[in-house]
Order: structure tokens, then sequence, then C-alpha cells
């Protein structure tokens, strides 16, 4: 079959109308020093602050330092394979998410839209008070420490206090509320973010938890990116009019993946030597954290930092740093935890700044004396070890305290719902527990937590709807603590005997004194002996006036008789 001229003319024309001659600019530059995850490159002049850079086999780097004639550049990635001599290429996009890839096997993570990790916070005008409360589930800080979405709240403590238990709690105790979990791993072994992601797992979490590892095995660049990767991801959230929790854990090894990379970067050191916008660092990270107002979406992200103290020092520089940013601090005690209170929290120096504005009416109700009860009697403890006998009223009080203090401790993963937490609460600042053994006050509040949900169904949805206790639903958690302790003989052991007359305030403390029988007994005695022991008085007194009187009736040469 013969070929006709016009028709390859016409599919010459075809292809040509469809050529598009335009040029692919980018800016190359060579590598001249690379180790440590960190590269020099010669070149490069129109690069941007943050820019993505492409280096040799798919590696991609970040642009850190602009300089004169080279431009310092983070390596995201396997630094090994890269070497002197090879060619770098700008891509015109800024580091964004998602940034990496997913660890987890179950695929890749599809999605077209990107954010760039680094955005400016957003202002005081868009903003609105800070007034819903982020339920962690954990007695202690919703009761006296509660955190509202849109609040930044620093953990923090020595390692081993269990900081990151908390933010897990928290994270646990989010299933079912409509908001997004974000957990940030920054230095951590991996064998530790496994298991905290199998704990999540296991109860169900990991549907409303997104988990940014940046393991200790990880380059310093990508430590130090991870959080920004966190907090970018929780804004699309926050954009979008729903509400996302960051827990950073933990920020002491951001700042030390900060300082390698500057160092390295031959950034001028400060103290301790970390780099002098290490605060900037930490600050543009969690002022991004924030609550929108109604017309800019109404949605909120929340700030969980953790700090790693050294033997306590809050005052070191780091933790000093984000403590001023925050909005409050759980501090976490090392003596609390070695003594058994789980979690360790010291209500003494912890505080919240939004304070009672996250917390509902009802809780505010429960717990608006827990917080002065607990610091008199942590100051009644420590002069009562060196008293051998105290009043009643002081008694009672070291009772109040230590009731409340075995109510506050909580096993790890077993967050309390917000109404199961005001009837335990309410009973305990009310004075329900002061006869209850210390030891089985937990093992109270569970069987006590059964009983109102079997006797008195409507009586915990009540409270969570009302939100607030009225004169009805404290006269049913009357009746229903009265008739547990009745049925179940919670108490009964210090309680009188029927039909015994009940002593008086000033008996039972007169009872109680060491000695107080033996003085009772000694004092007929003692009025007995009274009287002779004047007469004898009389009499020495006397004979003392007779001898003086001999004394002035005696010669002057002669010496007084006796």
């Amino acid at each position: 079959m013969a070929i006709r001229s016009d028709e390859i003319t016409s599919i010459i024309r075809g292809e040509l109308k469809g050529f598009e001659a335009g040029a692919d600019v980018a800016g190359v530059g060579t590598i001249v020093e690379v180790g440590d995850g960190i590269a020099q490159i010669y070149g490069l002049s129109g690069a941007l602050a943050s820019e993505l850079l492409e280096f040799p086999n798919g590696i991609m780097g970040m642009a850190f330092n602009l300089e004169e004639e080279t431009v310092g550049a983070l390596i995201l990635g396997d630094y090994t394979s890269l070497k002197e001599g090879d060619q770098v290429k700008t891509t015109g996009r800024v580091v964004e998410v998602p940034l990496g890839q997913p660890i987890d096997g179950k695929g890749p993570i599809e999605t077209k839209k990107t954010r760039p990790v680094e955005r400016i916070a957003p202002g005081v005008i868009v903003r609105q008070p800070v007034d819903t409360p982020v339920q962690t589930g954990i007695k202690a800080i919703d009761s006296m420490i509660p955190i509202g979405r849109g609040q930044r709240e620093l953990i923090i403590g020595d390692r081993q206090t269990g900081k990151t238990a908390i933010a897990i709690d928290t994270i646990i105790n989010q299933k079912g509320q409509d908001l997004i979990c974000i957990y940030v791993a920054i230095g951590q072994k991996q064998s530790t973010v496994a298991q905290v992601v199998a704990q999540l797992e296991e109860r169900g979490a990991m549907d409303h938890t997104i988990v940014v590892s940046a393991a200790a095995s990880d380059p310093a660049p990508l430590q130090f990116l991870a959080p920004y990767a966190g907090v970018a991801m929780g804004e699309e959230f926050l954009d979008n009019g729903r509400d996302a929790l960051c827990v950073y854990d933990d920020l002491s090894k951001h700042a030390w993946a900060y300082r390698q990379v500057s160092l390295l970067m031959r950034r001028p050191p400060g103290r301790e030597a970390y780099p002098g916008d290490i605060f900037y660092a930490h600050s543009r990270l969690l002022e991004r954290a924030a609550r929108l107002n109604k017309d800019s979406g109404g949605g909120s992200l929340t700030a969980l930092p953790v700090i790693e103290t050294q033997a306590g020092d809050v005052s070191a520089y780091i933790p000093t740093n984000v403590i001023s940013i925050t909005d409050g601090q759980i501090f976490l005690q090392t003596d609390l935890f070695n003594q058994g209170q789980r979690p360790a929290v010291n209500a003494g120096i912890s505080v919240s700044r939004v304070g009672g504005n996250a917390q509902i009416k009802a809780m505010r109700q429960v717990s608006g004396r827990l917080r002065l009860d607990l610091a008199q009697y942590r100051e009644l403890a420590a002069f009562a070890q060196f008293a051998s006998d105290l009043d009643k009223a002081t008694r009672d009080q070291l009772t109040r305290g230590e009731k409340l203090t075995a109510t506050l401790r909580q096993p790890q993963f077993a967050p309390v719902p917000v109404e199961q937490q005001v009837a335990i609460l309410w009973a305990a600042t009310n004075g329900h527990l002061d006869d209850v053994e210390t030891a089985k006050v937990g093992e109270f509040e569970t069987e006590f937590t059964r009983f109102i949900e079997s006797t008195n169904e409507g009586l915990l949805p009540a409270i969570a709807k009302e939100k607030a206790l009225n004169d009805d639903l404290i006269g049913q958690l009357t009746k229903a603590v009265t008739d547990f302790k009745e049925q179940t003989g919670y108490g009964k052991a210090s309680a009188p005997e029927k039909g015994a007359a009940k002593p008086t305030e000033a008996q039972a403390a007169k009872e109680e004194e060491p000695g107080a029988k033996e003085a009772d007994e000694a004092q007929p005695a003692a009025k007995e002996q009274q009287p002779a022991a004047k007469q004898a008085g009389k009499a020495k007194k006397a004979s003392k006036v007779a001898a003086a009187k001999e004394g002035d009736d005696a010669p002057p040469n002669e010496e007084p008789k006796a």
C-alpha cells in the first residue's frame, strides 16, 4: 500500500502544533562539603529560605543558611550516598507536608493537598477566648489544672515521671469527642514509639490520631522539622472549623537537634551552646495554637508540649523559655512518683492560666475547695511529723487531705469520664470518704460508680447533660453515697456503736491524747496533797521570820544564832 505525502504532512503539522518549547528553569549548584546531615552548596544564588532542594538519588533537602557564595542545606534523608561534586537543583517549593514517608506499612498517604510547615500564627483579631474544655480523663488535671481547646499547657518533669502517660491518656479520652489528636515523637527510640502506637490501637484511639515520628536514629534535621510538620497537619483541621490537639514529645530533644544543626552550620552559639534564636524556634511553633472566632471558622488547635528537666531544675534555659511561652504547666515530681502517687502532679506549682473557663460548672462546684484543702494538707503534714500531739481540727484536716490525695490516684490508660469525676470528687470534698480506710479509697470509687450506674441509671447522664449540680442532683448524690455506705459497710469500723452516747469533740480529743487517762487519775491525789503543801510552806516561812528577829537582837560583836 502506497503512502501518500499529504498524510505525512498532516501528521507532522499536528505534532508541531502540540509542541511547547518552554524551558524548565532551575537553579543548579554543586556540593562542596557534605556530612552529619548537612551540605554546603556552591551556587544556587536564587534559592529561597526553607526552599526544598533536590539532591541526587531522589534525596530532598532544605535551604537553611543563605550566604553570599554558598547555601547551607539540611539533608532530609540518608546523606551517606552524597559526595562532593554532586549537583543540587532548586524546586521553587518551600518545605511542606506531607513530609517523609509512611512507616506503619499500611500503604502510601493518598492526598494531593500540601501545606507549608512554617506559617505565621493567627492574629489576635481572629481569635476568641478559650472556653471549651479538653477533658483529659485525669482527675488531678481536670479538677485543678484544666486544659481548654486552643490552650498551650506544658507537661514538665524529670525522665520516668509519667509525662508521656498523661499525653497518651488524654488522647485515649478523646474517643468520640470529635477532637483529632496528633502525637509528635521527637528523638525517641523506635521501640518506644511502637509501644505507644500499640497502646493507642488497643484502646481504639488510632481512629482519631496521627503519629509523626522522627526517631533517635533519624538525622537531626528531621527531628528539628518534626513538630512543625505536626502543627501544619493540625492547622488543616483548624482552618476547616474542627478541633485538633498536638502533643510534642518532647521539645527538649527538639532543642538538642536544633543546637546540633546550628553548630554544624557554624551559627554562633549562645547560652548552653544553643543558637540565639532557640526561643523563637519554640515560640513560633507554640503560638500557632489558637481558638478561632466564629467568623474564622471556630476551629481550635491545642498544644501539649513536653519538657524534660534535670533533677527537677525548672530554672534551666529551655524549661524557662517554654514556661514563659505557654499558658500554664503541669509539673510532675519525682518524689511523689516514688511515693506511689500516680499521676505525680504537684498541685502546688502546677497552674492553668485559663482556669475555670476550661471547666464545666459541675467540676467548678466540686473542685473549688480541692486545691486549697490539698495545699493546707501538705503544709500541715510537713509540721505534723515533728509534733507529738495534735488537736482535733488539725487531725481532721490531715485526714481529709489524705483521702483527697488517695482519690486523685489513678492507674495508667484508664481515663475517667467527667461525670464520674464529679461524683467521686463531690463525695471526697464533702467528707463522705473521711471514715473510709485510705487503702480502700480506690476500691470505694470503683464500687460507688458501679452502684450509681445500677441503682440510679439517670444520675451520671444527668450530670453530663446539665453540666452543673443543682439541688436535685446533690440530693440524689447524697442519698446514693449514704445508701452505698450502709449496704457495703464502708466507714462502719470507725463509727460509734448504735445506742452508745456520741462523745463530744473535747472528750474525743482528750481521750486520744497520750497519757490523758493517767493525768485524770492523778488529779484527786494532787488535790489531797495541796493543803499539806500549803501548811509546810507556812511553817517554813515562820521559821525564817523568827531567825531574822534573833539576828536583830544579838550584840554587835556576836554572830547571830542560827
